[in-house]
């Protein structure tokens, strides 16, 4: 079997919120359906289409906005650049109204109440997380195919595997960590460094450096709109944003109305520990209560850890004179090296691991990352990501109400705090003398998600989910 290859933006994806595995996943996965529609000269013979969802994608997708993103995704519509202010008028038009426009070509009845099935008490082997589109046509037949989402936005179609993909030739091809460590001290070049190397059978380099950029301006902007956005995430548990009254109160009356010029301020204001500590919640808080709010993040490596990396970032860039996008470059590439290994010989989907395959990886990936970019060694670099997902592990996804939000975003906070306390202790330690190695955890983990209870896979069937009445407030 070929082994899967993964390059930096397979890791961090550009997308709407809330949810990578149930919001963007069956986006693209109805983007492809269409196009399997057109390359077939089918899309003018349909007359309807019914969507199956199963699984965690039925228990939890309207929380999680399934079923806005497959609506989407069928009009044609891209995560990347579709108004996020449009999201929710074109998901309640198309509801009212009982018309979709396939593909943006042929318009289509639809009923949502009978079109879109949620199966909650069905599910396919291959994956938690299934969605089968079936198309009916003029002619009487149908045509029908069925996608899982894998989570961190990654989409396997049913009958496809890793053997019908492009390869390219890696000069550094990886699948643990310790074929990575080999080629770092066999070539003496970073973590970053040996990333970029593979990009280069994939694209030119100055091109991976701008979608590397690209990408940090899809966090930055996020982290700066969160921090600016007051009111309530949308989903009925009525709970009030943090990151607006948090970054008020640290900013006093002072106002600033562009990224540079905050962050600038931010600086002034010192470097005490309570300080940093509420600015780094702050920045995790921001990301991912837009992501509750259907807003434009980038995985990393999911939807509902996207805050964790951008607020260790943030945190470099602020407080650690990291603001250079060499550095910023050298940060996101590290981080997606340590992401693909988790996603290799584990997994990155909270619906087949629980919530450490999300903050956990996301936590690790920050850590490694923000210690290369400190200095760290390559040994390291790797210990620290051990460190940090070794403090995950275990840990369950219990979403309330099926949202994105209780305990999701406040996990993003701890995360990121694990993650520059995982680095620190690394920076300090001889990695020689470690007892864990990175391998050895990806592997923990894997068992750890085999044995977890699938009532604690974001299912909502289990733990907060179903302890906290949804009526009660935010704690």
């Amino acid at each position: 079997m070929i082994k899967e290859q993964i390059s930096v933006f397979d890791i961090f994806k550009i997308g709407i919120g809330p949810s990578s595995s149930h919001t963007l996943g069956p986006w693209r996965a109805a983007q492809q359906f269409t196009a399997s529609l057109k390359e077939n000269n089918l899309l003018a013979d349909v007359e309807m289409v019914k969507i199956l969802l199963y699984g965690s994608l039925a228990k939890t997708g309207k929380g999680h906005g399934t079923d806005v993103a497959i609506l989407l995704g069928l009009t044609g519509a891209d995560p990347v650049t579709f108004n996020v202010d449009a999201v929710t008028p074109t998901f309640e038009a198309i509801k009212q109204d009982k018309k979709l426009n396939l593909a943006g070509a042929s318009n289509i009845n639809f009923d949502y109440d009978n079109d879109l099935l949620f199966l909650f008490a069905e599910s396919l082997p291959f994956h938690p997380n299934a969605v089968t589109f079936q198309a009916f046509l003029n002619s009487g037949k149908a045509f029908s195919e069925t996608y899982y989402s894998i989570g961190g936005g990654f989409v396997v179609k049913e009958g496809e595997d890793n053997s019908q993909k492009v390869q390219v030739d890696l000069p550094f091809p990886v699948e643990k960590a310790k074929e990575l460590l080999h080629w770092c001290l066999s070539t003496g070049l970073k973590v970053s460094e040996i990333v970029m190397e593979n990009e280069t059978a994939w694209r030119p380099e100055s091109v991976t450096k701008a979608g590397i950029l690209q990408h940090f301006a899809v966090m930055r902007d996020c982290i700066y709109r969160g921090c600016h956005t007051t009111g309530f995430l949308p989903g009925g548990l009525d709970v009030a944003r943090r990151a607006f009254p948090l970054n008020k109160r640290l900013m006093g009356t002072s106002e600033y109305h562009d990224y540079y010029t905050w962050v600038d301020a931010i600086k002034k204001g010192g470097n005490g520990f309570n300080y940093i500590l509420d600015w780094v919640s702050c920045f995790a808080l921001a990301v991912n209560e837009e992501n509750a709010s259907f807003g434009r993040v980038v995985t990393a490596p999911t939807n509902g850890a996207a805050g964790v990396i951008p607020a260790v970032l943030q945190y470099y860039i602020t407080f650690c004179d990291g603001y250079a996008e060499d550095k910023i470059i050298q940060f996101i590439a590290c981080a997606s090296e340590v992401g693909s290994i988790f996603k290799k010989g584990a997994t990155i989907s909270a619906a087949m691991g629980g919530c450490q395959a999300e903050i956990g990886v996301s936590s690790a990936m920050a850590a490694a990352a923000l210690t290369e970019c400190l200095g760290g060694s390559q040994r390291q670099v790797l210990m620290a990501a051990e460190i940090a997902m070794e403090h995950h592990l275990g840990l369950t996804c219990d979403p309330i109400g099926g949202l994105v939000q209780i305990p999701c975003i406040e996990r993003n906070t701890m995360g990121a705090i694990k993650a520059i306390t995982a680095s620190q202790l690394a920076l300090q330690s001889n990695p020689d003398k470690a007892k864990v190695s990175l391998d050895a955890v990806v592997n923990t983990m894997w068992e750890t998600a085999l044995d977890m209870n699938a009532k604690y896979k974001e299912t909502s069937d289990g733990g907060l989910a179903t302890n906290i009445p949804i009526s009660l407030p935010e704690c």
